[in-house]
């Protein structure tokens, strides 16, 4: 693979701070310029943003402007989706102001619902570490600037993995779970293939039969990977504060049921949820 380059310009809705640290990726990495470099799909990538440009540099595995527009979803209208998200109310308008350049990743469906086994009750350094530790020792290497990087393991590439081998790479109790998803999707027990096909709340039920995906991350993989639901609420510690602090008004937001979040968050957002989601999160954490 050779180097490719690709630019594009007043692209208002395009943030890299906004899109890699929302809580949606985990091998996407800050470098001292500012810009960030990641890996996805065999391919690593270097963006920058410069004033009203965005640059994109790296080696890809084909057609790189292809690649770019498919993986950050270019070709979606986000100051639509914007517009009608602000029209609901001022909290809202607020936190899209604030994060005003998330766009939702297309990210790889397998590698989706790994990473987001591994992040749960872990924190963002921790499952980055973790990762990183799994590409390198299972995936494959590619060659960047003069840095070796890794891609993230398929599932044939862990055919032979054993409980013992996740819990080497520092998982902890999520060994077990790892092992039984992986040998699942191996076994064709859940065809990722045809889950594009189906309704939601179908997939969602498949998804749950996965070892280690509950509703929260079901609903993280829904709305992170290529299956691309924007009718799902992703609920973790930041968006019960954010909902109840702005919403709900619980004195005790422990006591917020997330089936009470749930329900607000579709009868107020309707089916751009996922997107007011995001928003929501990024500017309650980072706010």
């Amino acid at each position: 693979m050779q180097e490719q380059y690709y630019k594009i310009e007043n692209q208002e809705s395009f943030e890299p701070k906004h899109i890699f640290e929302c809580g949606q990726c985990f091998r996407w990495n800050l470098e001292d310029d500012g810009s960030y470099t990641g890996v996805f799909n065999e391919n690593v990538l270097n963006v920058k943003k410069e004033k009203d440009e965005v640059q994109f540099k790296g080696v890809v595995n084909g057609n790189i402007k292809e690649i770019v527009d498919e993986y950050f979803d270019l070709k979606r209208d986000y100051s639509k989706i914007k517009k009608e998200l602000s029209e609901i109310d001022e909290n809202l308008n607020l936190s899209i102001k604030y994060g005003n350049g998330i766009r939702i990743l297309n990210q790889d469906l397998w590698e989706t619902i790994i990473s987001f086994i591994i992040s749960a009750n872990n924190n963002i350094p921790r499952i980055k570490g973790i990762i990183e530790k799994m590409s390198k020792k299972y995936g494959k290497e590619i060659y960047y600037n003069g840095t070796k990087y890794y891609t993230f393991p398929r599932p044939k590439d862990l055919e032979n993995v054993t409980v013992k081998d996740f819990r080497n790479l520092g998982v902890g109790f999520r060994d077990i779970r790892l092992y039984k998803t992986t040998q699942m999707i191996l076994e064709n027990k859940i065809d990722l293939k045809n889950l594009y096909k189906e309704p939601t709340t179908n997939v969602k039920e498949k998804l749950l039969t996965l070892s280690g995906v509950g509703e929260k991350v079901a609903d993280c993989i829904l709305l992170f990977s290529t299956l691309k639901r924007f009718d799902v609420f992703p609920i973790d510690v930041w968006v019960r504060r954010v909902m109840n602090e702005l919403y709900i008004k619980n004195e005790d937001e422990t006591n917020v049921n997330k089936r009470e979040i749930q329900k607000l968050a579709y009868e107020k957002f309707g089916k751009l949820e996922g997107l007011a989601q995001q928003y929501l999160f990024y500017w309650k954490r980072e706010a």
